[in-house]
């Protein structure tokens, strides 16, 4: 009997699997203050994204990072929303998401390194870890994201490096594999030596940019080690026997198991180590994954288009008052003007103008993978957590709301401008800036928030993008719970008795309000066949199923 035959694969799937292969999908997460703006301006200059770097600090100078596009970041020095910028280097394609350095907006940050593949972790080398370090680094655990760390700031007085190191596997809990070592530090901060290739990288302070030249001193032996670093040797050599001793070598595997990050050590401001980390990433960082959806894992070759929106940015060009979905292809090939099925709404949808960001500038992308990540133009159709897909009907999991912390109540300085008001907040509660609910008791809109710098930042987006004065004040509320019942003649006597308590989401999902931790347990102890939950999935609709 004849072997069945196989037919050959299309020309279009080699290619598809080449491309996919050359993509990195990374964010740089980090303490504010740690050098992440900067390491990602070094970063888009060595890739050729930008000629010059600018700096968050320099504001009287008129440089400010590209990444931080926001008015208000560059008042502050601060990046409050998430870029994404996409360079070429080596071979491969980076996108780079870059996720906002201030606590408060952590859920933000969140929904970024749900659509990466690694991250790129910024420990500045005087100070050590940090709380919002921990924070970031416990969510990328969660999904085993691969780490590379980078301790920056070497030209400055800091910390011993074994001592970091120490307190990097103590404290975040991860192995860490030195590939380069530092050669004294501050003033005397002489480059690294590169434990992996036996070469010492000689730092030089000089002029930014990429063609700058470091000196590779290949094979040394002791002597002219000596002779070279006079002031340095003992310790450098002391050391290197140390760590090697321990035994602590790079593995490929741990490291993309998210047990192990490699250890780069540098000065972002100066331009040195930054090589080395584009190719780690390049060299060792994942090509695009398999994602999880509810019905089945999609593979990144797969030839079917897929992917999910991971946020919404509302007026990134003031001159034409857009609404941009940020979305991350999960498989198949993007191509101008594909219609694709909207998961949550059922119907079909035409991309037409896609774009791909350099921060505040764009371009039109003809063309995407797994792991790219595209502007989709939003009229208010897409929502953070939406899939679309050619047709299959898949949804994307693990895009997460959470319960917010802050409450406030906004108070217009002009009363005749309500409408604009509402427009504005439903606009930002729709991007995730904050969370936006409808109180059954009033016409308030109700504003949730992580942290009080957000309350901030949407009172200067409601100004300048809205034309709206706002204050806010504190809206007397403990905590929000959303709430499900598979009962529904029971959740009807449920919300018709606490109708005070309740309001809805921009989603539409219904949420109780409770004014008092004691208030919750109460309710949660009255109501035993109804659930509170203090997450929630972005575009799930709850309706009344638990």
């Amino acid at each position: 009997m004849d072997s069945p035959q196989i037919a050959p694969a299309p020309a279009g799937a080699a290619a598809l699997v080449r491309d996919v292969k050359k993509r990195r999908t990374f964010a740089i997460i980090s303490h504010p203050d740690a050098g992440k703006t900067t390491l990602t301006e070094k970063l888009l200059l060595f890739g050729g994204a930008i000629q010059m770097a600018g700096t968050v600090k320099a504001k009287k100078s008129g440089k400010f990072a590209t990444s931080d596009w926001m008015a208000v970041e560059q008042e502050r020095g601060i990046s409050v929303a998430s870029s994404v910028m996409q360079f070429s280097y080596d071979d491969c394609v980076f996108n780079l998401l870059d996720t906002p350095g201030h606590k408060d907006f952590s859920e933000d940050t969140y929904r970024v390194l749900t659509a990466v593949d690694a991250a790129i972790m910024v420990v500045d080398a005087a100070k050590g870890v940090e709380e919002q370090t921990i924070k970031l680094l416990e969510v990328c655990r969660m999904r085993n994201t691969p780490i590379i760390t980078f301790i920056n700031k070497m030209d400055r007085e800091v910390r011993e490096p074994l001592e970091l190191l120490d307190e990097i596997e103590s404290i975040l809990k991860i192995h860490c594999a030195p590939v380069t070592w530092p050669i004294g530090m501050g003033k005397r901060f002489q480059g690294v030596y590169h434990l992996e290739r036996e070469e010492i990288l000689r730092f030089k302070a000089g002029e930014e940019n990429a063609g700058q030249a470091f000196e590779s001193l290949q094979g040394l032996g002791e002597t002219k080690l000596r002779e070279l670093f006079p002031l340095e040797a003992d310790t450098l050599l002391g050391e290197i026997e140390l760590v090697r001793g321990a035994g602590v070598g790079f593995s490929l595997e741990e490291f993309l198991a998210g047990k192990q990050t490699p250890v780069f050590f540098g000065s972002g401001i100066n331009n040195f180590g930054v090589r080395e980390v584009l190719a780690a990433l390049a060299d060792w960082a994942p090509s695009p994954l398999a994602r999880e959806a509810v019905e089945r894992v999609v593979e990144p070759t797969e030839p079917k288009f897929t992917g999910f929106v991971f946020k919404i940015q509302a007026n990134m060009d003031p001159n034409h008052r857009d609404r941009i979905a940020f979305f991350r292809v999960c498989s198949g090939r993007y191509s101008p003007g594909m219609k694709v099925r909207h998961r949550r709404t059922g119907r079909d949808m035409k991309i037409a103008n896609a774009v791909v960001f350099m921060a505040n500038e764009r371009a039109r992308m003809d063309d995407a993978v797994a792991g790219d990540i595209i502007g989709i133009h939003n009229h208010g159709q897409l929502q953070i957590g939406d899939t679309l897909t050619e047709g299959e009907n898949l949804q994307f999991k693990g895009i997460p709301y959470f319960a917010p912390e802050l409450f406030s109540k906004p108070r217009l300085r002009d009363p005749l401008r309500a409408k604009q008001l509402n427009k504005g907040l439903l606009e930002l509660g729709e991007e995730g800036a904050v969370q936006v609910f409808e109180p059954f008791a009033d016409n308030v809109l109700l504003i949730g928030a992580v942290g009080p710098l957000q309350f901030e930042i949407v009172a200067h987006r409601l100004r300048t993008e809205y034309g709206v004065e706002a204050t806010f004040e504190n809206a007397g509320i403990y905590t929000a719970r959303w709430v499900t019942c598979p009962d529904a003649a029971h959740l009807a006597e449920f919300t018709k008795t606490n109708s005070l308590k309740l309001g809805r989401d921009v989603d539409g999902n219904l949420v109780y309000l409770a004014d008092t931790r004691v208030n919750l347990q109460m309710a949660q102890e009255r109501w035993p066949k109804v659930a509170f939950h203090d997450t929630r999935e972005h575009g799930q609709l709850l309706g009344q199923s638990a």
